[in-house]
């Protein structure tokens, strides 16, 4: 999201008469085999590599699952913010046993996640709701069901996620279960960043930072209650994530050593 690249639409777009949409234009890119998301700028909203549709192409996305180092049987995953859908269709993909549920406001980003983005359609296990994330997360409905939380709520000028109260992330801690974790996407170059950390350690009883990838992207790991971090339970754990997935598993474990050290 905070990677830069041309959208292949914004040259036309930009000659078009001046309008004010409710959403910016959604718009897409490609390049070396990767489908680019875009809302009409050329700030990355999400990938897909286009021969492996179901794995996160971006660093930051592939950090936004190292919850995985605390949870290894999730039955509730939320995602707020359905940006190309990439940890949507992963944990839907990965966890047989969880209900996936994505959140998103624009509904031309959930039409072009399924047409474009190989986002399967709704079933027993998936849904995607056509909704705010902060009516969600208020919605005592969801209080206390979801083992895991994935924010990535940005618009088009990337400038920091669109909700970043401490009344925000109270409702977020409100909706996980006692073992629950929420990974989100900051950017660490912004002064929202530090913004969005006072309102996170305000409202969760742990907060871990990954380091930071891509042109800004931090993923804060966000806990209920505080983990279990010891080196070599997660060291285990690591090496069973990878096995079981690729992904970089062990490069998280190095982070949250160095995160402690700060």
């Amino acid at each position: 999201m905070l990677i830069k690249r041309k959208s292949i639409e914004q040259a036309e777009s930009s000659r078009r008469p001046a309008r004010k949409p409710k959403f910016a234009p959604v718009t897409l890119s490609e390049q070396d085999g990767v489908r680019y998301l875009h809302f009409g700028t050329e700030w990355v909203q999400g990938a897909m590599r286009i021969r492996k549709p179901d794995w996160p192409e971006l660093e930051y996305a592939q950090q936004m699952m190292a919850w995985m180092l605390f949870i290894d049987d999730p039955r509730s995953i939320v995602q707020l913010g359905l940006g190309a859908a990439a940890l949507t269709k992963f944990c839907y993909r990965q966890f047989p046993q969880a209900q996936v549920t994505a959140v998103e406001l624009n509904p031309s980003v959930i039409a072009i996640c399924a047409s474009m983005f190989k986002l399967p359609p709704e079933d027993e296990r998936l849904r995607v709701l056509e909704m705010d994330a902060m009516d969600f997360v208020l919605d005592d409905a969801n209080h206390d069901a979801i083992d895991v939380l994935q924010c990535d709520l940005y618009d088009a000028t990337a400038r920091g996620p669109v909700l970043d109260t401490p009344e925000f992330y109270q409702a977020c801690n409100a909706c996980l279960t006692d073992r629950g974790v929420m990974t989100a996407n900051l950017f660490g170059d912004h002064p929202s960043f530090a913004k969005n950390i006072k309102a996170m350690r305000f409202a969760f009883d742990h907060v871990i930072c990954l380091p930071e990838v891509h042109e800004g992207n931090v993923v804060a790991l966000c806990f209920k209650t505080k983990p279990d971090l010891d080196p070599a339970r997660l060291a285990a754990r690591a090496a069973q994530i990878v096995a079981a997935t690729k992904l970089p598993a062990k490069s998280w474990v190095k982070g949250i050593a160095a995160a402690g050290k700060d």
